[in-house]
């Protein structure tokens, strides 16, 4: 007889208890360092070489975490690491870059806001999830807010940043789906776990990076800082702290910290570059800081009745016996497993 031992996330349906506090804040970290990338850039950075940074930031990270913990992928992760990977890291930077090359940052950064819906729709094929009006309601707000806070009123749309935008929203939402769908190994960390992951992305981005842009460009000083910054804390300390957390709290909670990448950028903007927020950008962070919040709540729940007999007489009491209202907690199964 087979035993599968199953782990079910103390964070409940969807909402953050007293123990899951402190792993979502470490979680938030890493949007909240990602946000830095745009002042990083464009302060430090050489010009147009997009994907460059975006190799350098991956492969090296990688690397150094393959080298620290010594643990390569077995069997079919080979192939699972491989598509993470891609989805999450290889696929998504570049789509990144096209968008924020030919949209203002404000539009750019508004649908990648849009994460938390894709993963929403994507939390009921590919989780089984029940459809949740709740982070529907709460995704479109923080939508809403990003789009308050960055989008400027000269905002201009182009049809190919526009789709590059809402594809690598819903690369990285399949990305965070699958990982939170397949989990992680037994006895793997989340350092290995994100090398793995950062040198599959690394790899693809080596060929495109060349073809696209050519030769590297002339690095100084400033270059290097920017670099290594966007490599070791953004790419190897962030993406531990992201995949740790796509792993062990509900997938719903984690897509909505991903708010918290705009809003830092804005914030670095106005205090390193000088740009200005006004009442309408202070709008839409209240707006999106309560999604960020409702994100983390757990569901609306229902009572359920039972009926008891006592000595001859039926009576119904309620039990305190609460029921999740969409059923977000997803259990990993063993594949194959019917769910």
């Amino acid at each position: 007889m087979t035993r599968h031992t199953t782990h079910v996330a103390s964070g409940g349906a969807g909402g953050v208890r007293h123990g899951n506090l402190p792993r979502t804040a470490l979680t938030a970290l890493a949007p909240s360092v990602w946000g830095t990338t745009y002042v990083v850039t464009t302060e430090l950075l050489p010009e147009g070489h997009p994907l460059f940074a975006g190799f350098l930031r991956a492969l090296p990270a990688g690397l150094i975490a393959l080298a620290l913990t010594r643990t390569l992928p077995r069997g079919a992760w080979w192939g699972k690491a491989a598509a993470l990977g891609v989805l999450n890291i290889g696929l998504f930077l570049p789509l990144l870059f096209i968008a924020a090359e030919r949209l203002p940052g404000g539009v750019a950064a508004t649908l990648a806001a849009a994460q938390p819906l894709v993963v929403a729709v994507l939390a009921v094929t590919v989780l089984h999830e029940r459809l949740s009006p709740w982070r529907l309601l709460w995704g479109v707000t923080g939508v809403v807010g990003v789009g308050l806070v960055v989008i400027g009123p000269n905002a201009a749309l182009d049809t190919v940043g526009v789709v590059a935008g809402l594809a690598g929203a819903v690369t990285m939402a399949l990305g965070v789906t699958l990982t939170k769908r397949w989990g992680r190994p037994a006895g793997v960390g989340a350092t290995a776990f994100a090398g793995w992951q950062l040198t599959a992305g690394g790899l693809f981005l080596l060929p495109l990076t060349f073809l696209v842009e050519g030769a590297p460009p002339a690095i100084d000083l400033p270059a290097v800082l920017g670099y290594l910054w966007l490599g070791l804390v953004g790419g190897l300390l962030t993406y531990a702290l992201w995949f740790q957390g796509i792993t062990s709290l509900p997938v719903a909670s984690v897509a909505v910290l991903a708010l918290l990448s705009p809003l830092v950028a804005a914030v670095l903007g106005a205090i390193v570059l000088d740009q200005t927020l006004g009442p309408i950008q202070l709008v839409g962070f209240a707006l999106s800081l309560a999604a960020i919040v409702a994100g983390q709540l757990p569901p609306r729940t229902r009572p359920r009745t039972r009926t008891g007999t006592g000595t001859g007489t039926s009576t119904s009491t309620s039990t305190s016996t609460q029921i999740p209202a969409d059923d977000s907690v997803s259990t990993p199964t063993p594949e194959g497993t019917p769910r």
